[in-house]
């Protein structure tokens, strides 16, 4: 009877070892953490309503996250002004899509790409940039 309880014991916990090392995901997903923030390289512009107007092909963006969670700042190179506080959503896998973008106002980041065409105010900001 006490091998039985043994082996038994011994078999319980392999189980709870085996099940605890597998159902650890690696798959995280981009969206859900930092991995969108960083610096993108490429094309930018800025068409002001005061005809401060700017435009680069060697400019950049640094992307951060803010705190909420689903905010995300954007820091131009070149004078161009900051965008802050742009609020995203999740659309299919590891693409964030600005929320209320339209064709003609969006800002689509995904795992290697970011693209800006945002109208403020009579301001237009734009970007075609890789990391």
């Amino acid at each position: 009877m006490k091998k039985a309880i043994r082996i038994l014991g011994l078999f319980l916990l392999t189980f709870f070892v085996v099940t605890t090392i597998t159902s650890c995901s690696d798959d995280d997903d981009p969206a859900n953490n930092d991995f969108f923030a960083g610096t993108y390289r490429g094309s930018i512009s800025y068409n002001g309503s005061s005809s401060d107007n700017i435009s680069t092909n060697d400019g950049s963006v640094f992307v951060t996250k803010v705190a909420s969670g689903t905010k995300y700042n954007f820091s131009f190179s070149n004078g161009i002004p900051d965008l802050n506080g742009v609020e995203f959503n999740q659309q299919g896998d590891n693409t964030l899509v600005m929320v209320g973008s339209t064709a003609t106002s969006y800002i689509r980041i995904d795992n290697n790409e970011l693209k800006i065409l945002y109208i403020k105010n009579g301001n237009t900001w734009t970007a075609n940039c890789t990391r």
